[in-house]
């Protein structure tokens, strides 16, 4: 199995990224999907959750009405769009599958069954 985190980059703030995570090895639709990010110096945080189906989404409330989540089981492939980033979005963002957690567990545990290597995010102000 392999999770494989692109799009990410520097960007000025107010500006715009779209990330991806592309699977392979397993069917995505079975798993609930996440990102988390881990900036300098920091602990991981969640960041966002969308369920097997996308009919259950849910969002750390720093990012709130800027990121949004989607996913393409067709493409076995996650998407995070970012918009209005800040500096303080500067970190590496990692993309992970659980087949038995809901959203509602992501926020609380990060023991996930698989973890991609991450992409850089660099916001400038």
């Amino acid at each position: 199995v392999q999770l494989v985190e692109s799009g990410g980059g520097l960007v000025q703030a107010g500006g715009s990224l779209r990330l991806s995570c592309a699977a392979s090895g397993l069917t995505l639709n079975n798993y609930v999907m996440g990102w988390f990010r881990q900036a300098p110096g920091k602990e991981r945080e969640f960041v966002a959750a969308i369920s097997r189906g996308s009919g259950f989404i849910r969002y750390v409330d720093s990012v709130k009405g800027r990121f949004t989540i989607s996913r393409s089981n067709a493409k076995n492939t996650v998407y995070l769009q970012m918009n209005s980033v800040k500096p303080e979005d500067t970190a590496v963002y990692y993309c992970a599958a659980d087949r038995s957690k809901g959203v509602d567990d992501l926020p609380r545990s990060y023991d996930m069954d698989y973890w991609g290597k991450g992409t850089l995010v660099t916001v400038s102000s």
